[in-house]
This record gives structure tokens, sequence and C-alpha cells, in this order.
């Protein structure tokens, strides 16, 4: 089994193939599959069930109604089987409660509201920096991992014919979560990786 170098910048390891590996969203191939297909829903943090819950009366104009009746049954997140929080899934399928539909298409609603300027939350942060896979080690370390899924095997496709690497196109969910300074010292370490 082939293991990736580790980066450390700060309290954050990153698999390095976050810098060498390319991915471009592809998404008129997908169509928003990572949406309704997975085990459990998005993982999220109490404080992002929080904001979704303060912003629901303008989120929830952008939900089906089978995501609206879901949400007045079960509250606005769940807990899956690993014990983690999650947006809730429809019924027995895979489709996330915040989802929507155009034109067969699916988008999330909560990122539709905040374009649409119904509310500051864009997402939950796992979605945005998907396909990086971020968790808390028992050391109190973060580690960053690429997550490789086969519904997503065109946008590695198309990252590597355009050229950009994972982090280059997670730049503002990185900045978001982890700072400036460390998008930054990710950058060096990138350049370095190429030398």
């Amino acid at each position: 089994m082939n293991i990736s170098p580790i980066i450390q910048i700060g309290d954050i390891l990153v698999s390095s193939e976050i810098i060498t590996e390319c991915f471009s969203c592809n998404y008129e191939e997908c169509k928003g599959a990572c949406c309704i297909i997975g085990e459990s829903g998005a993982p999220m943090t109490e404080e992002e069930s929080e904001q979704i819950e303060a912003a629901y009366p303008e989120i929830s104009r952008w939900m089906s109604s089978q995501g609206q009746s879901k949400i007045s049954e079960t509250g606005f997140f769940e807990i899956d089987s690993d014990g983690d929080i999650v947006t809730p899934l429809l019924g027995n399928s895979e489709e996330c409660a915040y989802t929507r539909f155009e034109n067969g298409s699916c988008f999330c609603a909560i990122e539709r509201c905040h374009c649409a300027g119904g509310c500051r939350f864009i997402k939950p942060l796992s979605c945005r920096l998907y396909p990086i896979r971020a968790s808390v080690l028992s050391n109190g370390l973060t580690a960053l991992n690429l997550h490789r899924w086969d519904i997503c095997r065109g946008a590695f496709e198309k990252g590597r014919r355009e050229g950009v690497r994972v982090y280059q196109f997670l730049e503002k969910p990185l900045v978001d979560a982890f700072g400036e300074d460390f998008y930054r010292e990710l950058s060096i370490a990138a350049d370095m990786f190429k030398e």
C-alpha cells in the first residue's frame, strides 16, 4: 500500500496528495450527485447546525417539501452510526434534506439561499472542502486527507486537463477554515514539492 508523505503546518497534517493531485469539480457530468449519494449525511459541527437553524426560515424557501418535512420530523441534523453530527437524509434514501433540484440537476438549498443573499452561512465546511476530508486526531492535530469517490472521477480528470491542483481548487474554503497563513505555507510547500 502506498502512503503519501505528510506535510505539517502548525497543528495541521496535510497529505501530500492534496498538493500533487489535480481536481476541478465537473458539475456538468455529475449534476450534484454528492448531495444525493452516500451512506450518511454531510458531516457538520454543532455550530454549523446552529447557523442553519438560525437561517432556516430563509433556507427552507429553497428546499423541497420533502426536505422541509424531514427537518420538521428530525430537526436540523442527525447523528450517524459513527456518532457524528450530519445533515439529515430523506427517508430510506441517500438524498440530503437540504437539496434542491433544478432541470434535473441537484444543488444545495443552503448555498442557493446564500448566493441569493438570504443567509450568511454558505454550507457545511465538509461539503465545501470536498474532496478533502478533515478529521481531528486523538493528539489534537487536524488531519487533511484526499478522499476518492467514483462519482468524482470526472472531476479528477478535468483537474488534470486544466492543471488545477486540489489545494488550488479549494483555496477559498481552505482559507476560510484554516486561515491565509496556512494557505500561504501550503502553497510554498506545493512549490517545493514541484521542485
